[in-house]
């Protein structure tokens, strides 16, 4: 299987050390990560945010969510699942709360569903994309060995769209 370019959307504060992780997989092409320091600039310059992810999404074919405990209430990955499915991206969700964070050595709470913020045509977005809940006794292996099936599973779904 190719392996597809991807855009990461999850809320950096509290799950940046869970999603180097999958980054570091290698498994697909993911985006290179902006800095603590640079998304300060970004936030600070007047649509800096927006043009940094439409910049950066721009050549992806499939945008996975990274769910942690608050990923669902954050204002910029609500507007990455809008772009993402207006754009006619994949989009995948994935569960990240089992994994430990690299500097606490915890997991954290499972968060609640980011699509269900959505509705298409009447119906919930949650109902359209698919979320995975990694098994809780080595989250890292059944991402890792399931995260190129699902990105190009969220590929294929969006092309019947």
């Amino acid at each position: 299987m190719a392996r597809e370019p991807v855009f990461y959307s999850f809320h950096f504060d509290n799950d940046v050390f869970r999603v180097q992780q999958v980054r570091n997989m290698g498994v697909i092409e993911g985006d290179e990560p902006v800095s603590a320091n640079e998304w300060e600039q970004l936030k600070r310059r007047s649509g800096g945010v927006e043009r940094w992810i439409d910049d950066n999404m721009k050549y992806k074919r499939c945008v996975v969510v990274l769910i942690g405990s608050e990923t669902a209430s954050r204002p910029w990955v609500k507007y990455e699942i809008k772009k993402a499915w207006n754009d006619g991206r994949g989009l995948v969700g994935i569960y990240i709360h089992n994994l430990k964070c690299l500097r606490t050595r915890t997991t954290c709470s499972k968060g609640i569903n980011p699509f269900a913020n959505f509705t298409v045509d009447g119906q919930s977005m949650a109902n359209l994309v698919t979320c995975h809940d990694p098994n809780s006794w080595d989250a890292y292996a059944d991402i890792k060995d399931n995260l190129e099936y699902w990105v190009a599973d969220a590929i294929a779904r969006a092309k019947r769209r």
